[in-house]
């Protein structure tokens, strides 16, 4: 009986810290309502056999004209300058110059792309390079901003890799004085964490999936299991979840938004079908490879 009564109390014990250590921010959160209004294009309104490809000025311009919000990376450059652009490395969408003598990553797509990081080269060095098949270049997370002038709202995913939190205040920096409705999120719960720290009142996000489940082959151990199952929020304190839209009923995405009112953004929603889906479960869409029916509100 004791050995019974003593498990009894580790069990709760357990599911106890769980529902603390998944809790979001519950106090003084941004209302949700700017952000809730209008479907978001990924990367941009793009398509990545044309002259306006993914995380190109192009695709942000038909985005922006078009009345989508808009989902974009941010790194920095060797040079310490915020540049949009999703991959680390740039082999599967920059491309050399015709007439280029350097040696490139072979794609499995058959492409050649260009060797190395983003952070391996200055912003004038990128320059050298287009994005796919088009004329564009790798943008400056500036001008983008200065382009969209708080036309649509935006999602800023800070590509961070490791420990290195250096692009959220050269972000930030840039955003101080941005008069749009915008807020961030990334994978990396320590750049979550400097916003909580540095800009309490911005709208911070954190992303995650079912990485387990999605991509077993490349996310495996304990960091992956502690992502996918939110147990960070307790440092972190997001005011939405961005979540792979495939998995909705992910326990601890499900608790946040139930229980604690979190709000839930759907990624990447491809088709009109996956779209009818994701608005039983997410609050946020963020589309990608197709032009919803409905237009660009919710």
């Amino acid at each position: 009986m004791f050995f019974f009564e003593v498990l009894c109390f580790i069990l709760l014990a357990l599911a106890v810290l769980y529902f603390l250590m998944i809790m979001p921010r519950m106090l003084h959160k941004p209302s949700r309502e700017p952000y809730t209004q209008v479907l978001y294009a990924h990367r941009g309104l793009h398509d990545n056999t044309s002259q306006a490809p993914e995380n190109s000025m192009a695709a942000f311009k038909k985005a922006v004209e078009g009345g989508y919000g808009i989902e974009c990376d941010v790194q920095l450059t060797k040079d310490g300058i915020p540049v949009i652009f999703h991959d680390f490395t740039l082999a599967r969408v920059a491309r050399y110059n015709e007439g280029c003598s350097e040696e490139g990553v072979k794609n499995p797509d058959g492409s050649i792309g260009v060797t190395g990081k983003v952070i391996d080269y200055t912003f004038q060095e990128l320059q050298q390079f287009h994005l796919l098949s088009s004329d564009e270049k790798i943008p400056r997370f500036e001008d983008f901003i200065r382009m969209v002038d708080g036309r649509v709202p935006l999602i800023i995913e800070l590509k961070i890799e490791l420990k290195d939190v250096s692009v959220c205040p050269k972000v930030n920096e840039l955003l101080k004085d941005y008069k749009g409705v915008y807020c961030i999120e990334s994978f990396n719960p320590l750049g979550v964490f400097w916003y909580r720290k540095n800009r309490p009142d911005v709208m911070r996000g954190q992303l995650s999936d079912e990485f387990h489940k999605d991509k077993p082959e490349e996310f495996k151990g304990p960091l992956y299991f502690i992502l996918t199952k939110l147990l960070l929020n307790f440092l972190t304190k997001p005011d939405f979840i961005a979540f792979n839209h495939k998995f909705p009923r992910s326990h601890s995405l499900w608790l946040c938004r139930h229980l604690y009112g979190n709000v839930a953004a759907g990624w990447t929603i491809k088709s009109e079908e996956e779209l009818t889906r994701a608005k039983k479960n997410f609050d946020i869409y963020i589309f990608d490879s197709f032009i919803p029916k409905q237009g660009n509100r919710v």
